[in-house]
Parts: C-alpha cells; sequence; structure tokens
C-alpha cells in the first residue's frame, strides 16, 4: 500500500521551476531512493516535500493532502534529514532531540525516545549535555538523524546523509538506517550520491533527470541497465 503519493509535483527557486511535474511512490515499510546528477533537482524534491519551499502538485501521505508548512508535515508523520545535517549547533545534543520532538506531548514517551536513540548512538549519550555545533561531522549526522526519528515519523527523508563523512562512519550509519526500516517499519526516502551503497538499502530506485523522473525500478533493475550503471553507477 502507498504511503506517500506524489503527483504532478512543481517547485524551485524564485520565479524557474526546478522538478517540472515529478510523479513517486514510496510503499508503507519501503525503502525509496532517489538517484540523479548534480543540478537533478534531488534536494529541490525533498525540501518541496518538507515544506521548506513552496510547491505545487498533489502531495499525499496516508491517503491525506499534505500540508505545505514544515510544522505540520512533521505533524502529519514525515520528518526530513537534511543535507549538511542542519543541526542546531548553539543547542545541546539532548536539547536537539527535545526539539525533534516538539510536535508531540506524550513527556514518557519522548524520554523513553531519547534513550532509545542514546541506545543506538552510544556516543550522543555520552555527549549529551555538549553543545551540537562541537560534535565531529559523522556525530552531527547521527544526531540529525536521531533528532528527526523524535517525532515518530511513519517516513524519514534523507538527503545525502553521506556527504562529508568517513567511508566507516557511513557504513555505520547505513546499517542503522537499514535496521530502522526492518525492525520499526519506519519507510524511507533516501537522495544519496554513493549510488551503490544506496541501492543496497534500497527496493524502490527513481532517476530523476533534469527535474522529471526519468525511471523508476528495483534495484536490481538499476544494477542490470548498462547505460544507467555507467552514468551513476560508476562500473
Amino acid at each position: 500500500m502507498s504511503l506517500l503519493e506524489v503527483r504532478g509535483l512543481r517547485a524551485g527557486y524564485g520565479a524557474a521551476d526546478v522538478l517540472h511535474g515529478i510523479d513517486l511512490t514510496v510503499d508503507e515499510g519501503e525503502v525509496a531512493v532517489v538517484l540523479g546528477a548534480n543540478g537533478a533537482g534531488k534536494t529541490t524534491t525533498m525540501k518541496a516535500l518538507a515544506g521548506m519551499l513552496p510547491r505545487r502538485g498533489e502531495v499525499r501521505l496516508g491517503g491525506a493532502e499534505l500540508g505545505t508548512r514544515p510544522d505540520r508535515v512533521v505533524a502529519a508523520g514525515m520528518s526530513l534529514v537534511p543535507q549538511g545535517r542542519g543541526t542546531l549547533a548553539t543547542l545541546s545534543v539532548l536539547d536537539n532531540l527535545h526539539v525533534g520532538a516538539a510536535t508531540r506531548k506524550d513527556r514518557k514517551g519522548i524520554a523513553e525516545d531519547v534513550e532509545r536513540w542514546f541506545d543506538t548512538f552510544p556516543v550522543l549519550r555520552e555527549r549529551s549535555g555538549q553543545s551540537a555545533g562541537l560534535l565531529s561531522g559523522g556525530e552531527q549526522q547521527m544526531l540529525a538523524v536521531a533528532r528527526a526519528l523524535m517525532s515518530r515519523p511513519q517516513l524519514l527523508l534523507c538527503d545525502e546523509p553521506s556527504l562529508g563523512l568517513a567511508p566507516i562512519v557511513v557504513q555505520g550509519l547505513f546499517a542503522t538506517l537499514g535496521a530502522i526500516n526492518a525492525e520499526q517499519g519506519t519507510a524511507l526516502l533516501v537522495v544519496e550520491q554513493n549510488a551503490e551503497l544506496a541501492l543496497d538499502l534500497a527496493h524502490r530506485v527513481h532517476l530523476l533527470e533534469v527535474g522529471e523522473v526519468a525511471a523508476t525500478g528495483t534495484a536490481e533493475d538499476f544494477r542490470r541497465d548498462d547505460a544507467v550503471r555507467r552514468a551513476y553507477l560508476g562500473f
């Protein structure tokens, strides 16, 4: 069953559209990956879905039309890990997590989730009182993921989660994302520059070219396509 349904999505900056009528879906419990060259519109797609850019077209989450304000998007069940992490640098690690739970009122559940993500990312527990801006890049990305998950989203958007991170940190982060999907059933929509790593995680792949969806298929479909492999997978 489709969790996210996007039809005719258009968005951009100022008067210029970057997205020209994108259609895509993410099923319940699915990992969908968006591939594309620089400038294809991948980050614009994520920002438009998260309510960070004005958009046109139909976006439904769980069958209901999704709002266009970031707080309403989060309250509806979708949360974004932005490119560049976007942690609140002057706030502590713990305060960042509480910001992620701002749409919730269940104080006991919030406290339980803080402990859950501290267990998942033990370094965040060690640094809980430290300003987020003093964390390493990998630690900030862990915090960004944990903060986004504090709203208990049905769908987690991840925009270039490996950007600027050491390979060993990336491997651990993707293993955690896979476990979150498998164990909690949280659906993922991932934009990722490391295509091979993303395909290892993906159930479905959407290929963007110049603001349009050029192809959709399974990870295996994309690995078998010689033109796509050469252009996007590097082999």
